[in-house]
């Protein structure tokens, strides 16, 4: 489906063809007999557009669709874990096509140390730079791909951010992971 001016934030055939593999359908919408979900297609650009302009969900471009209709399909798929699991089917599709097993034996942990000039709950003072900011902890395999990432304020114990990061992959049913490198945090 093409939307006109808009195709450098469309889903090209390949990947759409994977994602529409792992994606749930968008939501009937309500207002009457007859009335279909929104395109599946559809909802997925207007989540790219968004995502690649940063704009609001209010501003797109309405030949895209209607912004609470698209943004309503992305918190309901945000909220349902929906988007942890598209990731995870996509990095063991990626994994078995470079003939490894779909989950990793080892993985390597990092955090990053962002200053920030916003204030919120995720922000906090980092003890020997002395300055606000947040934390990312990431998770990846030996690929170099994504397993776990989040955020959290600068002033958390590394091991604390990894080992809340690593929760919720663990209890996943992952048997396989072995190993985890990490640096002298």
């Amino acid at each position: 489906m093409s939307t006109a001016g808009h195709s450098s934030t469309e889903v090209s055939d390949a990947p759409w063809e994977a994602r529409q593999l792992v994606l749930p359908p968008p939501k009937g919408r309500p207002g009457g007999p007859g009335r279909k979900p929104m395109d599946l297609r559809r909802v997925i650009n207007g989540i790219c557009y968004v995502n690649t302009t940063g704009c609001q969900w209010r501003m797109r471009p309405t030949d895209i669709g209607k912004g609470h209709t698209i943004s309503g399909d992305f918190r309901r798929w945000q909220q349902a874990g929906v988007w942890g699991g598209v990731m995870a089917t996509l990095r063991q599709w990626e994994r078995q096509s470079q003939g490894r097993l779909p989950e990793p034996a080892a993985c390597c942990a990092e955090s990053q140390r962002i200053k920030t000039a916003t204030h919120g709950e995720d922000v906090g003072f980092e003890g020997h730079k002395k300055s606000p900011g947040r934390q990312r902890p990431i998770v990846v395999d030996t690929l170099g791909r994504i397993v776990a990432v989040g955020v959290t304020a600068a002033n958390t114990d590394e091991r604390l951010g990894l080992g809340t990061l690593l929760q919720p992959y663990l209890a996943s049913g992952v048997t396989r992971l072995r190993k985890i490198w990490v640096d002298g945090g």
